[in-house]
């Protein structure tokens, strides 16, 4: 189990006869295999869009109604996301400005 997730026990597993709801008894065993049962089920987050590891800043802005649902027709026609129409907009937009 990573570190980072590791915490101190606070109870002696070899000395105590704790069950699960199925009457299981609950070993270290037993423990660490559903703590790593739980963190499979925990996202990460959205991979990022840079370099690996690093953080993927949120831009968020308001549009009219209008525009959200042409963007989400346009976006479901292509089969990609709002957001990547957006990001390819703005960034398309940035590159023109500069020349």
């Amino acid at each position: 189990m990573a570190e980072r997730h590791r915490a101190e026990p606070h109870i002696d597993l070899d000395a105590e006869d704790l069950r699960d709801r199925q009457g299981r008894r609950v070993t270290e065993e037993y423990a660490e295999q559903a703590v790593e049962e739980a963190l499979g089920l925990v996202r990460a987050g959205r991979p990022s869009l840079g370099a690996t590891g690093a953080h993927s800043p949120r831009v968020s802005f308001r549009v009219p109604e209008q525009v959200r649902r042409l963007a989400e027709e346009r976006a479901a026609q292509d089969g990609r996301s709002v957001s990547e129409i957006a990001r390819e907009a703005l960034e398309r937009y940035l590159r023109d400005a500069v020349t």
